[in-house]
């Protein structure tokens, strides 16, 4: 049988290139920064000679040589930003971190090195129920408390270090004729804000009339849930009403012969119930700010 040679099949890396090695088909050298590969043999003609040598990657520290230093676990190798080497560097574009605001008042986000990009949700705090009022059979009690609206944005983090930011506190409950109180507006600085949600009707308004909080100057601003409707049973049980719910969740349940339940993360209070006794209806929840960082 006859034998063919048909040479190699594979490059064959031979490091820096010398001017005293013979060098075949295939070979790989590096030199002045960039890799060549023979196309013949040669000995002497420097890889810049294109009748024997191909260029096989171009820019200083290339892969083919020890200039590139090692970089650190998770790394890649990615393009430096003058385009003109390769070098080992973080690959970016995934969620790093997060922090959360819970608690009302005013804070501080301090933006952590290295994050590129923030996606920002912020939301007002919720409504708090309507109370109860000892008035005697009747219309006694109030409607649910509504939610706080939510703003939701995503934001070049370059230019930013610190960001002051405002949560809202949940509207407090009150016992007797009047509604609850409305939720406090959460803000992330100047780049969005959310409204609180509407205390619960007082008792005595059927239908339910409050509005829940709205989100502004987000890529996306919802509005929050308003709360339910209070029930008179026909034998006189009157069943207090649930609060509205925030993106997050956590409505305050509505109770029979008991407070409201308050409600979490900028959801409206349920409101109170009894035929007899005076009662206030729940807390809303306190807004909530949450920030995804990014590299």
């Amino acid at each position: 049988m006859a034998t063919i040679d048909i040479g190699k099949l594979t490059f064959t890396h031979k490091g820096d290139y010398s001017g005293s090695t013979a060098y075949v088909l295939n070979d790989v050298v590096y030199y002045n920064g960039s890799a060549y590969i023979a196309k013949t043999s040669t000995t002497g003609n420097l890889p810049t000679s294109t009748a024997h040598w191909n260029q096989f990657s171009a820019g200083s520290g290339g892969i083919w040589n020890s200039g590139l230093s090692i970089g650190t676990a998770g790394q890649v190798v990615k393009v430096n930003s003058g385009a003109s080497a390769l070098e080992f560097g973080d690959a970016g574009g995934g969620l790093e971190s997060v922090q959360t605001f819970t608690t009302s008042g005013t804070h501080t986000y301090t933006k952590p090195s290295g994050i590129n990009k923030i996606r920002v949700f912020i939301t007002g705090g919720g409504g708090a129920g309507g109370g109860n009022t000892n008035s005697g059979y009747g219309y006694q009690i109030g409607q649910g408390g509504a939610a706080g609206g939510t703003a939701i944005k995503f934001l070049d983090a370059s230019s930013i270090t610190t960001v002051t930011v405002t949560i809202g506190a949940g509207g407090t409950g009150v016992t007797g004729s009047s509604g609850g109180n409305t939720g406090g507006t959460s803000s992330f600085g100047s780049h969005c804000s959310a409204t609180g949600g509407e205390g619960g009707d007082a008792p005595g308004a059927f239908g339910g009339t409050q509005s829940g909080g709205v989100g502004s100057s987000g890529d996306l601003n919802l509005k929050g849930s308003a709360g339910g409707c209070a029930i008179e049973s026909g034998g006189g049980a009157q069943i207090g009403s649930p609060g509205g719910s925030s993106y997050w969740g956590g409505a305050g349940a509505g109770q029979w012969s008991a407070n409201g339940e308050a409600g979490e993360y900028g959801s409206g209070g349920g409101s109170a119930g009894s035929q007899q006794t005076d009662r206030p209806g729940a807390n809303g929840g306190a807004g909530v700010c949450y920030v995804e960082e990014y590299k």
